[in-house]
């Protein structure tokens, strides 16, 4: 079975257009890295600038961490705004288990308390192991258990969907 994956330009029109009418102007938008933060980026752009943007990086914060120690370089979280209160739109690149978002929303309340969190997953492709669903998301796709959904940047900036094969260390998002 080879499985067709959708354009991440096409995904992030989407993406835009269910954010747009949803939020509130003074939402932010908090990118988890690495895949996330790309994701954010451009949703931060067309949405303007009254839309904040924040990053964060879980790595502390996963529910394996003892197990598996930090894998690859961990980058500073930056929420410059005060979330207490505030709507957020949390993103992530390719929402699989949910233990991604659980951790980033452990580490988003020691930022404070906010008013609502939302999710944005730009590929959704099922298989949770946690009650967590996306209230915006640019597809889903179905794919084999031993493929994990990639995204990559490209020096120009262009973002491009892949599948590689999974590896029993590899984070689960």
């Amino acid at each position: 079975m080879t499985t067709r994956l959708p354009d991440v330009e096409q995904l992030l029109e989407g993406l835009i257009q269910q954010i747009r009418g949803n939020i509130k102007p003074d939402t932010g938008i908090i990118g988890i890295y690495t895949g996330g933060v790309w994701v954010a980026e451009r949703l931060h752009a067309a949405l303007g600038n009254d839309v904040q943007m924040g990053t964060i990086d879980i790595a502390f914060y996963r529910d394996d961490y003892d197990r598996r120690g930090l894998q690859g370089s961990v980058k500073p979280s930056d929420i410059p705004f005060d979330v207490n209160d505030r709507d957020i739109v949390l993103v992530d690149d390719v929402l699989y288990t949910g233990r991604t978002i659980r951790a980033a929303m452990n580490e988003l309340f020691d930022y404070g308390r906010p008013g609502r969190v939302m999710l944005a997953a730009l590929v959704d492709r099922g298989g949770r192991q946690l009650p967590i669903e996306p209230q915006f998301v640019g597809a889903q796709v179905t794919v084999p258990d031993d493929q994990l959904v990639s995204l990559q940047r490209a020096d120009s900036g262009s973002l491009q969907l892949s599948l590689r094969p999974r590896t029993e260390d590899k984070l689960q998002s």
